[in-house]
């Protein structure tokens, strides 16, 4: 039976306080998690996964179980993990420079498997943790510590639009990508998770959830500006929006 969310401290939180910068959203989607975690009942049975880079100690801040992947490795990592024990509930929590450089070739066949694990994918547009250089999301023109005249297509090539590309894997079964800029966007990312994990429980293959997140301190830009800039900037290149929802999970609904 589900549990009535309330304004108090989840308790798939921990009382750590997080190394993110101010106005970063990361926290924000960790408490969207734990709320999820705690309404549906399964904190006891759930099992996260840490990636390299701005959330490597996620561990810290969750109050469930754990365990660290090497760079990029978080999906081979939840594989093993829910295979040996499928009843559990497995996720990965992945940033832009983990799951689609490093990481690209595991999150593409996890998905392709239709591996029963769920991945929460943050789009910053930029590698946060060490120095703002360019990722592979970061959008034609931005500027960034490897960049600093911009992201020059020719020579860098496009970014990579990553729900769409999982979307068309024949073992994904729910594919959206959200952000978290105001209470309305944040309420529909929520959804969003809880429909993913709904989607793992009822054994329906894999499911991705990429979230646009904000990062003030390598942008340049204070806290609200960095909002305004994912709402003026990546989500025109990176379009909200259901991009592969099977009917099984639409019922789940």
């Amino acid at each position: 039976m589900e549990k009535k969310a309330g304004f108090a401290k989840p308790e798939a939180l921990t009382d750590a306080l997080t190394h993110y910068c101010p106005g970063c959203t990361h926290g924000i989607i960790h408490r969207l998690i734990a709320e999820v975690i705690d309404e549906l009942g399964i904190r006891e049975i759930t099992i996260g996964i840490a990636p390299v880079g701005c959330a490597v100690l996620a561990y810290n801040y969750f109050n469930l179980d754990f365990a660290e992947a090497a760079h990029g490795r978080a999906p081979a990592m939840a594989t093993g993990l829910k295979r040996v024990q499928p009843d559990k509930v497995v996720f990965t929590y992945q940033g832009d420079g983990d799951l689609a450089a490093i990481g690209t070739a595991e999150i593409v066949h996890a998905a392709s498997r239709g591996e029963n694990i769920t991945t929460i994918f943050i789009n910053n547009a930029i590698y946060g943790m060490t120095g703002g250089q360019m990722a592979p999301t970061t959008l034609p023109g931005q500027v960034t510590t490897s960049t600093p005249f911009g992201r020059d297509v020719k020579l860098a090539g496009h970014p990579l639009r990553v729900a769409e590309l999982i979307a068309t894997t024949s073992g994904a079964a729910y594919v959206v990508r959200r952000m978290v800029t105001k209470p309305a966007t944040i309420a529909s990312a929520k959804k969003a998770i809880k429909l993913a994990f709904q989607a793992q429980r009822a054994e329906l293959g894999f499911s991705l959830v990429e979230i646009l997140s904000s990062c003030p301190t390598n942008w340049g830009l204070s806290p609200l500006e960095a909002l305004e800039w994912v709402e003026e900037n990546m989500a025109s290149y990176y379009p909200l929006g259901d991009y592969k929802v099977i009917d099984e999970v639409k019922s789940l609904k």
